[in-house]
């Protein structure tokens, strides 16, 4: 049974990078598609983007699209994340998982899991 693990994040100041990561372990992702979600207290899992299988294709959410870029490297079995110019609203504990289901890459029920343990990712001055 695959397992997800992220990494990467860390305290940031307003305007920084980061780049997270998402590794597969006990078995293979390089044939299923991927995405990236955040979570904030209070509020649901968001959508953040999602990358087709090969990699050759991203779908990001509206708010997402200008700063957030998602790049798949299957010979390693990762997932990345890359984060520029963040703001404070950034603030969020992040998480990838597994597009499971068929259907729209926008649509939230399509991805069935498994989900890793998230990062957080804090941007403050």
């Amino acid at each position: 049974q695959v397992q997800l693990s992220e990494s990467g994040g860390g305290l940031v100041r307003p305007g920084g990078s980061l780049r997270l990561s998402c590794v597969a372990s006990g078995g293979s992702i390089r044939t299923n598609a991927m995405a990236w979600f955040r979570k904030t207290p209070g509020k649901d899992r968001e959508f953040v983007g999602a990358i087709s299988w090969d990699g050759g294709s991203t779908y990001y959410a509206t708010s997402m699209k200008d700063r957030f870029t998602i790049s798949k490297e299957n010979a390693k079995n990762t997932v990345y994340l890359q984060i520029d110019s963040l703001k404070s609203e950034d603030t969020a504990v992040y998480y990838c998982t597994v597009k499971t289901f068929g259907g729209s890459y926008y649509d939230e029920s399509v991805y069935g899991g498994p989900w890793g343990p998230g990062t957080q990712v804090t941007v403050s001055s």
